[in-house]
């Protein structure tokens, strides 16, 4: 239990706010709504956000999003965006693990495979908006 939780915290480490918000504000305006909490992972978590937007790159790739239901249900639509971001090229290594995401195992893994599909995005020439986030990197005094 104990080295569990200090994986959790290694990898929490890793989060980058500025990243998780360049990519809330990039779905949201390719879909056209708000995140329906200010909580980034709780919004992701169903998985509904990332079937739309899976929609919005590539009309009709998923065809059945669970709204509601229970768990298995809402496990669903993670492994339908799973399936479709691999269809539109997202490489099995970028693609996150369904407990990464619904069991919040690892939110930064979720955050890369959206900023692979941003990059594959502009390579299918996608009219919308681009994830626009700028690495910092260190400065060295």
């Amino acid at each position: 239990m104990a080295l569990d939780r200090a994986v959790k915290g290694k990898i929490n480490l890793k989060r980058d706010p500025e990243q998780e918000q360049a990519v809330r504000e990039w779905i949201e305006s390719i879909i056209g709504e708000k995140f329906p909490t200010d909580d980034y992972e709780e919004a992701l978590h169903d998985g509904i956000i990332l079937c739309k937007l899976m929609n919005k790159l590539k009309p009709n790739s998923i065809s059945k999003i669970h709204a509601t239901g229970g768990p298995m249900k809402l496990r669903e639509n993670v492994a339908f965006f799973q399936n479709a971001a691999r269809d539109y090229g997202v490489n099995q290594s970028e693609v996150f693990q369904t407990v990464d995401l619904f069991d919040k195992q690892n939110i930064q893994q979720v955050t890369m495979c959206i900023f692979a599909l941003n990059r594959l995005a502009q390579k299918h020439n996608f009219s919308g908006p681009k994830l626009n986030y700028q690495t910092k990197l260190p400065t060295y005094d």
